[in-house]
């Protein structure tokens, strides 16, 4: 099928409504509009940067990457739902989702979306960043013991931190943290 001479890419990356990104070696090589309002910086603020900026903390960026790896690797792409952080240091929920542009090697370019959550799913509690990768898991449908072998702790340390999440939402159930998670709006 042949596409017609007047469509302009560019102005269509650009102009998106979703935040997009082409990377390279995790770093932002161009981002659109909708990508750099999201995250709160100027147009072409992020482009050259690395996606570590947009984390709560470079621990959960260099865990991230480390995870996607082998995802990538299998399916060639990756997607799910993480706490990331604005300009100004307010943290919300973002769903990615992202395509390897070279099959062996996830992270030497490839193309990125961003969608902004936090309307849905405010983030209400202070988490520590293994709480907040712990959080992710658990809202993507992850059992205790599958997140522990995704991340390399043991169930029981994973226990630990789905205990401390409970007390920090006051939930009574591991269903009702998730739709505590998830932003879920309590029944009385």
């Amino acid at each position: 099928m042949n596409e017609p001479a007047d469509i302009d890419y560019e102005s269509i990356f650009r102009h998106a409504p979703i935040g997009m990104c082409i990377s390279q070696h995790r770093v932002m090589h161009d981002c659109n509009h909708a990508l750099a309002a999201m995250f709160g910086y100027g147009h072409g603020a992020l482009n050259g940067l690395s996606f570590a900026l947009l984390y709560p903390s470079y621990v959960e960026f260099e865990r991230t990457g480390a995870r996607i790896v082998p995802i990538m690797n299998a399916k060639g792409c990756y997607s799910d739902e993480r706490i990331m952080k604005r300009a100004d240091g307010q943290l919300f929920w973002c769903h990615v989702s992202g395509r390897a542009l070279h099959s062996s090697d996830p992270h030497a370019a490839g193309i990125w979306t961003f969608e902004d959550l936090s309307e849905k799913r405010p983030v209400t509690a202070e988490l520590t960043p293994r709480e907040r990768e712990i959080a992710a898991l658990l809202v993507d449908g992850k059992t205790s013991k599958l997140i522990a072998k995704q991340i390399g702790l043991s169930p029981r340390t994973v226990e630990m931190h789905r205990a401390k999440l409970m007390r920090k939402f006051t939930a009574t159930t591991s269903s009702e943290l998730v739709n505590r998670l998830l932003g879920v709006a309590r029944q009385i």
